[in-house]
């Protein structure tokens, strides 16, 4: 499973396809003051990061891979305007 709730933290693992939007947005709704684990994430369809944009929850753990840390991460770290 590439989303999952462990502990109060949403885990996002793997590459992330755009049936895991679905499953993100749920698991959100129904934990409020969840952060999110991108360490084990290597790739994120564009609908998850809409999901993860509109929530604008913390980042956990930020991931690995050098796209997602350096450009996907920092604008999900932006303040809404």
């Amino acid at each position: 499973m590439t989303v999952r709730l462990d502990t109060g933290v949403v885990r996002l693992d793997g590459d992330c396809a755009v049936e895991d939007a679905e499953t993100l947005l749920a698991l959100l709704l129904d934990q409020p003051a969840a952060a999110i684990d991108l360490a084990q994430c290597t790739r994120l369809h564009l609908a998850v990061v809409q999901v993860l944009l509109a929530a604008r929850r913390p980042i956990a753990a930020p991931p690995g891979d050098p796209f997602l840390r350096d450009f996907i991460v920092p604008v999900l770290a932006r303040s809404p305007e």
